[in-house]
């Protein structure tokens, strides 16, 4: 399989060798278990990484691939961003419209012959081999930047006598027909990455309105009910109207200038379609898509601070290939040692293990989730840090103490419930200089958003747990030093925001 030249500016990723040759003869490929161990050679920031992975289901090797590929500073194809927007009909939809437009207008051009009531087409790099829509292949590709996809359309039933979208996925390259592999290596030959275009709709009005995202019915919701309260309270003194908004109420997002989430985020959740619905409709969101994605993998996240040098516990990443031999595991770190899923929250999928037959059991568990596991020294203190960070800025710090007889802030029992240590809020004044430093550091890698990052103060100096996109904030407790004022920098932070987009468009 042909390796990467130094310098070399593009590199294919690959589940086996035999796929590479078999789509792209020649060009520089390495495998994804290669690209995947942190030994490996660093490659050059800014390289144009085509990842070819047989599967980019979540978790998977292909979605790590994508996921670490953009920690480390590269240009990825597809990016996780587009790999989770084809995931679901859900979060694709709103971007199709304008599609279906441009659909209808090329099947309806007098160069088009009688076509079927329903189709598909391959598209390799935004090209298709049905000349009536090559510009749709190309503008498909530029909302949806991936290497291979399949688009299926047809014509009538809801839509009445038009033609639509009716699917997008992307495709497993390694199951392509043999006579499309020349297709592929062609189109992949004449890919030149552009700058993604960027769009928003046009703002309204002078007078801010901000939706909260919330779920009254959520068990540890990121804001009690007093801290909503204090939001809307808060809001009406800065003449901003604060309306809270929960699932069922997408259709109308764009009503409001500004989205805050205060739901518990995830990947494959409605947290994520309102943050992306958000931003397409030219809203300013906290959190945004982008944070959400970075923050909710742990194995990004334990990538991304390595590389920039930010102090983390003794950290390391495990495939299952690599169980058969993990004496160095043990003698690196020791036992016990923290196990961790990468999307893991409120303590869960994190484990502690005393001895070797802990390790494996643990492991085959947690691999059975996902294709990578993190592997952690374990570090204990009396309570973490928390800072609070918005806009690069740190704003609020508290101090989570060890639930009783635990080693984790949150104990878990059997029924699922959580039990949480005492916290309480320390004047930004009070934090060490070096606790503070690191935070901000370590969330503006994430971008500017608001976050809050966990770290501790062990015998070697301050380390980072990890960044949590949606930190908490409750009433009589992190607002437990600022009071009104912590409410203040948020919701004002969030007109700010929408006042840039105003003036851009």
């Amino acid at each position: 399989m042909p390796r990467p030249r130094a310098g070399s500016r593009r590199l294919l990723l690959v589940e086996s060798p035999q796929d590479g040759e078999a789509l792209a003869p020649g060009a520089a490929c390495m495998t994804a278990a290669d690209f995947l161990d942190a030994a490996a050679p660093t490659l050059a920031p800014g390289t144009t990484i085509v990842n070819l992975c047989r599967s980019y289901k979540y978790l998977s090797l292909g979605y790590y691939c994508s996921l670490l590929a953009e920690a480390r500073g590269h240009r990825v194809y597809p990016s996780v961003k587009t790999i989770n927007d084809l995931s679901r009909k859900a979060a694709y939809s709103h971007e199709i419209d304008d599609l279906d437009h441009a659909l209808n207008r090329a099947l309806g051009g007098p160069d088009c012959r009688p076509m079927p009531s329903e189709f598909a087409m391959d598209i390799h790099f935004g090209s298709a081999d049905f000349a009536p829509l090559d510009a749709l292949a190309r503008r498909i590709f530029a909302t949806f930047p991936a290497p291979a996809m399949r688009v299926e359309f047809e014509r009538g039933g809801e839509h009445g006598g038009d033609w639509h979208i009716r699917a997008l996925r992307v495709l497993n390259v390694a199951a392509l027909e043999p006579h499309r592999h020349a297709l592929f290596d062609a189109a992949l030959r004449a890919f030149q990455p552009d700058a993604p275009a960027l769009s928003a709709s046009a703002r309204r009005g002078a007078r801010h309105h901000v939706a909260i995202l919330h779920d009254p019915a959520e068990a540890l919701p990121p804001s009690n009910r007093a801290a909503l309260d204090n939001f809307i309270r808060v809001g009406r003194e800065l003449d901003i109207h604060v309306a809270l908004i929960e699932k069922r109420d997408l259709a109308g997002l764009a009503r409001h200038d500004a989205l805050l989430i205060r739901e518990t985020t995830a990947i494959n959740h409605h947290t994520y379609l309102f943050a992306k619905q958000a931003e397409s409709d030219g809203l300013a969101v906290i959190d945004d898509a982008a944070s959400i994605l970075r923050c909710t993998n742990k194995i990004f996240l334990a990538d991304l601070l390595r590389l920039n040098g930010i102090p983390t516990p003794r950290t390391y990443v495990l495939q299952a290939g690599q169980l058969a031999d993990t004496q160095w595991l043990e003698r690196e770190i020791g036992y016990p040692m923290v196990m961790k899923v990468p999307d893991g929250a409120f303590s869960r999928g994190v484990s502690k293990v005393a001895d070797r037959a802990g390790f494996e059991r643990t492991a085959r568990e947690l691999l059975a989730q996902s294709s990578l596991i993190l592997v952690q020294e374990y570090l204990y203190t009396e309570f973490d840090w928390r800072i609070g960070v918005l806009n690069g800025e740190a704003i609020f710090a508290s101090q989570y103490y060890m639930s009783k007889g635990h080693w984790q802030v949150a104990k878990r029992g059997m029924d699922g419930k959580a039990e949480f240590g005492l916290s309480r809020a320390v004047p930004l004044e009070a934090v060490p200089a070096e606790i503070l430093d690191h935070a901000v550091r370590a969330a503006r890698l994430i971008g500017d958003s608001l976050y809050g990052v966990d770290m501790k103060m062990s015998s070697r100096g301050p380390v980072v747990i990890e960044v949590n996109d949606n930190p908490n904030i409750d009433a009589s407790n992190e607002d437990g030093v600022l009071g009104d004022e912590l409410y203040r920098l948020v919701l004002r932070d969030l007109t700010r925001r929408a006042d840039l987009l105003a003036r851009r468009h």
